[in-house]
């Protein structure tokens, strides 16, 4: 019987988020394809957005808390969980994850397959994983309509995952679709993983500026991103941040209120 694995956590806002290191989640990616079964894991690099999202909606909730694990994306989320008592947790950002993964996993027997952006990204991040990660482990890619697949159009999708005898497959969307998107596929694959990281794909082909370090360890990156993409980002983060902290400060106050 193959043993349960045991994966250090942190509640955020409900949300079990993930208490290591990019190098930790890594090593248990590749124990669990080199030693475990095929049990369509869902992971995802989850941030505010996702946490925000998450208080808001029940159903997409439920979806967090079915997964694998939730990565902490960003640094509020790292802040917190310091708050709480979290001993190992940094931040897990979604596209230096996926770097990480696919460097570390160059010469082994691990077979991937990239799921998102628009069309050509996908191809484009196939070649870009070729040059810059060494990685030729690449077995497929599909660049998903703008708009719900249909069970059809999914069941299609996994026949080709499954024929391709993946490991990993990498959904890069955006929060909460590739979440959903996940959650749907897994019921249709059979795979060791499924990972969501948002925009890692347009940022590893430089379709899109990630924001400098200093900003992404500061907790600004949402600041350089909205500079960046004011049209499309403006009205997330106009409601996210604010939402955050207030949700983060009422729930410190309950749980202040219990301990009383």
């Amino acid at each position: 019987m193959e043993k349960k694995m045991m994966i250090p956590t942190i509640k955020v806002l409900d949300i079990s988020i993930f208490d290591g290191t990019i190098e930790d989640a890594t090593n248990i990616l590749i124990d669990q394809v080199n030693h475990g079964s095929k049990n369509n894991y869902c992971i995802s690099a989850t941030g505010a957005h996702g946490l925000v999202h998450a208080k808001k909606d029940s159903s997409f909730k439920n979806v967090l808390q079915s997964f694998f694990i939730n990565l902490p994306d960003g640094m509020p989320g790292v802040w917190i969980g310091k708050l709480k008592g979290a001993k190992k947790i940094e931040r897990c950002y979604g596209p230096d994850f996926f770097e990480n993964v696919l460097k570390s996993t160059a010469d082994r027997n691990i077979r991937h397959y990239f799921c998102g952006g628009k069309e050509n990204v996908p191809e484009a991040l196939k070649a870009a994983c070729a040059s810059k990660f060494k990685n030729n482990k690449i077995f497929g890619t599909y660049s998903p309509p703008f708009r719900e697949l249909t069970n059809e159009e999914m069941m299609a999708l996994a026949k080709n995952i499954n024929e391709k005898e993946i490991d990993v497959v990498w959904v890069g969307i955006s929060t909460p679709k590739q979440e959903q998107f996940a959650k749907w596929l897994c019921q249709f694959v059979n795979v060791h993983f499924i990972i969501t990281v948002g925009a890692a794909f347009d940022f590893h082909i430089g379709m899109v500026k990630q924001a400098p370090k200093y900003m992404q360890k500061s907790g600004l990156e949402w600041l350089f991103r909205l500079c960046v993409e004011p049209k499309r980002l403006w009205k997330r983060y106009v409601s996210i941040v604010p939402l955050f902290i207030y949700y983060n400060l009422v729930n410190f106050f309950n749980l202040r209120k219990k301990n009383i």
